[in-house]
């Protein structure tokens, strides 16, 4: 079967939802994927299965045992294999015409303008520690007018954020400085991305451990988070829907039934925001204290 014959039977049933006219809008448009674990893997595949046709990912990790509950690429098969490569190639197994950049070094400040070169829009699946290397990406979305979106898996749901170009800062959403210590940036970014941290009524807490950088996560909130990025996606490449670009967020948990769609006014000067951001770091500063 030649390429145009393939593309038009692989992508037929989204017709009717999207115009040919937006799936082609998709099938031209290049996003760039930070990470290929959790979140980052699904939004490449679910994407790929919408008929975006060009990628560039990023992941410098390999699989292991303990990424099977959660990680799509991640299998028996599979640990031990490098995760951007891995995704790379269940993506161009979805659709073989797919054009494929990988960096098997993941997002460096030595290769980010290589890596969001000629890209649409960002999707952020960059370790939730991983505080620098994210506030330069979405620093650098911001100077060459990208769309970036991050989508964070919580408990049994998600929260999405949408930086406009012309929008509010990353730092000034989630209200983080240079002068901060990194556990402040971190307390901050957690503040900013659950404004209602629904999840936090049935998180065990002891099962949290800062020291080693690990939590609790489950497959259904990284398919959430993947839902709502390819959402936004759509509405960003193609016009189609309402762009709601931070300080608005939205938060769904599926476990309590609970959803959201707010607004942080002010950012990470709002006060309230500011309140929850000095519990959080508490919270780790003791947490660490005790060796947890």
């Amino acid at each position: 079967m030649d390429r145009e014959q393939f593309l038009r039977d692989a992508f037929s049933r989204n017709l009717g939802l999207l115009a040919e006219s937006e799936q082609k809008c998709l099938s031209e448009a290049r996003v760039a994927v930070a990470g290929a674990g959790g979140v980052g893997g699904l939004h490449v595949l679910t994407l790929a299965r919408l008929g975006i046709g060009k990628f560039r990912l990023a992941d410098f990790d390999t699989f292991d045992a303990v990424n099977i509950n959660r990680q799509f690429g991640a299998m028996a098969s599979t640990i031990g294999k490098h995760k951007a490569e891995v995704i790379a190639a269940m993506a161009l197994d979805i659709n073989p015409y797919i054009e494929m950049d990988v960096f098997p070094d993941g997002v460096t400040l030595e290769n980010l303008d290589a890596f969001l070169d000629n890209v649409q829009i960002y999707v952020d699946g960059i370790d939730f520690f991983e505080i620098e290397i994210r506030r330069a990406v979405f620093k650098r979305c911001r100077e060459k007018g990208i769309y970036a979106l991050t989508a964070a898996p919580l408990g049994f749901g998600a929260t999405l954020q949408v930086f406009s170009p012309q929008g509010m800062k990353f730092d000034d959403y989630f209200g983080i400085t240079d002068g901060m210590e990194e556990l402040e940036k971190i307390a901050a970014f957690a503040s900013g991305l659950a404004p209602r941290p629904y999840h936090l009524k049935y998180l065990d807490l002891s099962k949290v451990s800062l020291a080693r950088r690990t939590g609790p996560a489950v497959s259904p909130a990284c398919t959430l988070a993947a839902s709502l990025i390819a959402t936004e996606v759509v509405k960003v490449l193609t016009g189609k829907g309402e762009v709601r670009p931070v300080p608005a967020y939205t938060q769904i948990d599926l476990l309590r039934g609970k959803f959201k769609q707010g607004y942080v006014w002010l950012g990470g000067k709002n006060p309230l925001q500011r309140l929850m951001r000095r519990i959080i770091l508490k919270k780790a500063r003791d947490a660490i204290a005790s060796g947890e």
